[in-house]
């Protein structure tokens, strides 16, 4: 059962996300522009380290929405494309239904992101520059085939680049055309809703199952950086 206590008059605390949901999130908002940093300063020791952390937090969200908390699930919020675009037609309307997790629009938000991170990090390990840095996989595969991995690394951190700055955007508007605050409810976990609200009340995961899947996912990622 989800949690929920009174705030202040005519409004209560539904709790909408956990804290591993959030520690994704968070960690990379800050490994994005670390691993852009230690890139252009040829602090590849910090890149590999961050490119790990990343792809470490990648397969550990993937996993966690299959069998995670309800609103991490990618069945929760995966809506029709269809959905998506009806969403933005009601952008702004001020009183509209109140939405807890991810809405249509933002649910393939979070799958773009996903799979462009997860391209970043995986072509990483095949990457190799021949200079500075070379991915633990690079040697398993031809040279042409490191050389496309390396290529397409370097392209698709400036889509991650546009997703970002799109995601920002569509918070500022969530803001200003629908006085919705999404960042308050991604660092407390808890969204504020009217007393007389009596929608479903999401459920959370196991942290037990959670940290399991942290831990495989950090064992996985680690014994590739070893194998390199």
């Amino acid at each position: 059962m989800a949690r929920e206590t009174t705030t202040e008059p005519g409004t209560r605390r539904l709790k909408v996300w956990d804290p591993w949901i959030r520690l994704v999130h968070w960690a990379i908002v800050i490994l994005i522009p670390l691993s852009y940093w230690s890139a252009v300063t040829h602090r590849f020791d910090i890149h590999m380290l961050s490119g790990y952390t990343m792809l470490t937090l990648l397969l550990f969200r993937i996993a966690w929405g299959l069998v995670g908390s309800q609103t991490a699930r990618f069945g929760q919020f995966l809506k029709s494309p269809i959905e998506a675009l009806r969403h933005f037609g009601h952008l702004r309307r001020r009183q509209a239904a109140v939405e807890i997790g991810h809405n249509a629009a933002g649910g393939w938000m979070v799958l773009v992101m996903l799979l462009l991170l997860l391209a970043q990090a995986t072509t990483g390990l095949f990457a190799d520059d021949e200079i500075f840095s070379r991915g633990p996989l690079a040697r398993e595969v031809e040279t042409a085939t490191s050389a496309l991995a390396t290529s397409i690394h370097l392209r698709v951190f400036w889509f991650i680049v546009a997703a970002a700055v799109l995601h920002i955007v569509a918070i500022l508007a969530y803001r200003v055309l629908r006085g919705q605050n999404l960042v308050g409810p991604m660092i407390t976990g808890a969204l504020r809703l009217p007393v007389v609200y009596r929608g479903p009340q999401p459920r959370m995961g196991s942290n037990l199952l959670a940290v399991a899947l942290l831990a495989a996912a950090a064992g996985a990622v680690w014994g590739i950086s070893r194998y390199g």
